[in-house]
């Protein structure tokens, strides 16, 4: 018999394939990704991901490459504010380098039945001369060429960039893998852009994030910041994450991120190349391992609506078995629509609670009920704090909870025990000394 998790993740599945269907991929993949074990695992990823109906593009980092055939060839390069400084002679080894690593990928993607194209779609200008420092073959994106890139999409083919770009008389310049990530992802409107690096995504511990112990273990930080299991600042919003840029210097690629952003990039990802599956589970899962930058309300509280019930009673589902929940049935929900709140992230239902009002103007909070794999997100006391405005704009005088499992967790968030006799009257007479349910109300 499959377990009710194993089926909610299913549906997740397809929920996230229905979401993302002709959706367009941008991927950088860094060098250390390319050389390490699991570069054959992220390309059949990749292949899967096209294979499922994604418009994947894909930009190799070729770095060591460059700097590995460079050697070999005796020629001297420096580098300059991140950016290889080489001379002209250089230049024909840099293109071969860079055209190399392309053609790796090429080759990986055909062993999985994937074809790709190796194009010139940059158009190029010199870095120049900046401050009297001359950048030498560094080059500058001028644009691309989005028309035929996209025909190329259209044609099904997964387009490959490696990291040349030519001017108007066929000059070739080294230009940056990261920044042409980022214009191509810009200029094809793209719903994700990739960055799968090596230790991919922000730790928190190389932040000052202020803030306290959430009640479920975890750290809710100022600002809704929260942290996955390893470590991982989970997701910024555009604002969260200019305070980051603020806080730190060199968070060039999170500048990246952000700009990328606000010039149409819906979500930005920085995920660990050292991780196996890391791509699908980004995408086909509503939190991954990395660290995400969105300009969309990535999740958000909302009134229960009608078609919510079968998630809510899910969500329900493991507190009732535990007994830390009353029983609900459907047509229960349906009578209490509208005093239920759920938490949706992605288009999936992950929280429940609801807001009772009495006659004598006492409020509830009731059916408080979080998925136990978004505990770390801090979702309970964000319902709970929406709960308790609601229950203020509703002129309240009173708000309480019923608990038998969770004290802890209410004190935690100024609730303090009360008498049975508090509660009103009709709640009252619900009140079961087998069950012995303790009151617990808002100081």
């Amino acid at each position: 018999m499959i377990s009710s998790k194993k089926a909610e993740n299913v549906r997740s599945v397809i929920r996230y394939l229905q979401k993302f269907k002709n959706a367009l991929v941008v991927i950088y993949l860094d060098d250390k990704t390319i050389e390490s074990p699991l570069f054959s695992s992220h390309i059949r990823d990749i292949a899967f991901l096209h294979q499922a109906g994604l418009k994947v593009v894909i930009i190799p980092g070729a770095r060591s490459r460059i700097d590995e055939v460079l050697r070999t060839n005796n020629i001297i390069w420096t580098y300059h504010e991140n950016i290889r400084i080489a001379s002209a002679q250089a230049m024909p080894l840099i293109k071969m380098a860079a055209f190399d690593v392309s053609n790796t990928i090429m080759t990986s993607l055909a062993a999985n039945s994937i074809t790709a194209v190796i194009g010139n779609w940059v158009r190029a200008r010199s870095k120049g001369i900046i401050d009297g420092f001359d950048y030498g073959t560094a080059g500058e994106i001028d644009r691309l060429d989005s028309e035929s890139l996209q025909t190329v999409l259209d044609d099904g083919f997964i387009p490959i960039f490696p990291c040349i770009g030519w001017n108007t008389v066929g000059h070739p310049y080294n230009i940056s893998s990261t920044c042409l990530a980022q214009q191509v992802a810009i200029a094809l409107k793209a719903d994700k852009l990739f960055y799968v690096m090596e230790n991919g995504g922000l730790n928190a511990k190389d932040f000052d994030l202020t803030g306290d112990d959430d009640i479920d273990g975890t750290f809710l930080f100022d600002g809704g910041i929260t942290i996955s299991e390893n470590g991982k600042i989970a997701a910024l919003d555009l604002n969260q994450a200019d305070n980051f840029i603020k806080q730190k210097k060199n968070l060039d690629m999170l500048e990246l991120a952000v700009n990328a952003c606000r010039q149409g990039v819906t979500r930005v990802h920085f995920v660990d190349g050292n991780l196996d599956g890391v791509l699908l589970t980004e995408i086909f899962s509503d939190f991954g391992s990395g660290t995400m930058i969105y300009t969309n309300n990535y999740g958000k509280i909302r009134p229960m609506v009608q078609t919510d019930i079968p998630s809510v009673l899910a969500v329900m589902r493991p507190f009732i078995q535990s007994g830390k929940l009353l029983p609900r049935t459907q047509a229960e929900l349906t009578t209490a629509l509208a005093d239920f709140i759920v938490y949706e992230l992605d288009g999936g239902v992950h929280a429940c609670a609801a807001l009772h009002l009495y006659d004598d103007g006492q409020a509830e909070i009731a059916a408080v009920a979080v998925d136990e794999a978004y505990n770390h997100m801090g979702i309970g006391p964000k319902m709970i704090e929406t709960l308790i405005d609601r229950a203020k704009s509703a002129n309240a005088k009173s708000i309480f909870i019923m608990t038998t499992q969770a004290i802890d967790w209410f004190e935690k968030l100024g609730f303090t025990e009360d008498k049975i006799e508090s509660l009103p009257e009709e709640r009252r007479a619900k009140w079961s000394p087998d069950r012995n349910s303790k009151v617990y109300r808002l100081n």
